[in-house]
């Protein structure tokens, strides 16, 4: 029998609201990952400019903003636990605690490796060129998804890979950032290895997280999922971190380095609190992202922001745009958009399998 017009129509409205809600989170989540990123690293350049050193306390901020969304978790888990009572029937089956500990203290793991490779890049590589090699963690979440999440690799893929690894070669040769900020040749090469390295280790976190999602929490897509993976991996990470720290003495630094800070005592703790605030946006921006669509979705967003990144750097440090770095950025601009076309044919692939499949009855 055929279905009323009517619940056709109800149906057909119900999913287009879904699907338009979908989108605006993701919109959403972009925002806050591209400001987020943006904004943490030009303060942590800011941090090291105008006195500081210390590559674990940088590593800590980038880690330890959690706190910031634990007022907003603490509500979610009330609102779940609320709407678990009242609909026991369809509540989530939630994973082995063992899975969910193990889960936490990998991604943190990986975070805080990340984290403390990141900060020696910041120590030694300008902005705009870390942002530039940063754009290279596509390809290494490209490989890592290929393996993790059987990533299908098209021609466009493949076209966006091959670029932004291109735009990182150029990067390496940019030579004229050594002698604009006085660091050696030596601790260049330390700090675009550890920043590449970085990149790496940020890709393979990424891909994790994709699985996670996918295998360990059956494709759930909640919000308190999306905070509990960036909040307890934090937790895990920020404790490596500050072990760290205090192990290798970098602890004694804290004093001289405030009293000899270029913008004062008060602008030193600020300036780290709110480093740590912007890095805890983006990472749950990110891992929102991951949960909407993919690792590699998210990582095309963060890539995205390499021009955002090296023109705020441009006009906060006033940092060279030379024809190498210019050249670079046109690369990675391209290879970005090269892989975003894709996911806009996936999407109206997508469409098109869902209008076949809706046969009308006779």
């Amino acid at each position: 029998m055929p279905e009323p017009k009517g619940s056709n129509s109800s149906s057909t409205d119900i999913s287009r609201i879904a699907v338009s809600l979908k989108w605006l989170r993701i919109a959403l989540y972009t925002i806050f990952a591209v400001f987020g990123q943006t904004s943490a690293l030009i303060l942590s350049r800011l941090y090291y400019q105008k006195g500081g050193t210390s590559n674990w306390l940088e590593s800590i901020t980038q880690v330890a903003g959690f706190p910031f969304l634990l007022p907003y978790y603490f509500s979610q888990c009330t609102r779940a636990t609320t709407t678990a009572s009242s609909n026991s029937d369809d509540a989530v089956v939630e994973p082995k605690l063992s899975s969910r500990i193990f889960v936490y203290v990998y991604l943190g793991l990986l975070m805080a490796a990340n984290s403390f490779l990141y900060s020696i890049g910041y120590e030694y590589v300008p902005v705009s060129t870390i942002s530039l090699i940063s754009a290279s963690q596509l390809a290494f979440n490209a490989l890592f998804s290929y393996f993790l999440n059987s990533q299908k690799f098209t021609p466009f893929i493949i076209n966006s890979l091959v670029l932004l690894t291109i735009s990182s070669v150029l990067t390496v040769s940019n030579n004229s950032t050594v002698e604009l900020y006085g660091i050696s040749n030596g601790d260049y090469a330390y700090g675009f290895i550890s920043t590449f390295s970085a990149t790496a280790v940020y890709g393979l976190m990424l891909a994790s997280q994709q699985l996670v999602f996918r295998k360990v929490f059956d494709n759930q897509h909640s919000l308190k999922l999306v905070m509990d993976l960036t909040i307890y991996p934090s937790f895990v990470a920020s404790i490596v971190t500050v072990i760290g720290f205090f192990v290798l003495g970098d602890y004694k630094l804290i004093s001289p380095e405030m009293d000899s800070y270029g913008l004062g005592k008060t602008s030193y703790v600020m300036t780290l609190v709110w480093t740590a605030v912007c890095w805890q946006v983006s990472i749950f921006a990110g891992l929102g992202l991951v949960s909407e669509l993919s690792a590699l979705f998210a990582n095309c967003i963060f890539a995205f922001g390499v021009p955002v990144n090296t023109a705020a750097a441009v006009f906060m440090f006033d940092e060279e745009m030379n024809s190498v770095k210019a050249v670079s950025m046109v690369l990675a601009i391209w290879g970005i958009f090269s892989y975003a076309y894709q996911q806009h044919l996936d999407d109206r692939g997508d469409e098109t399998k869902g209008s076949e499949s809706e046969v009308p009855e006779v």
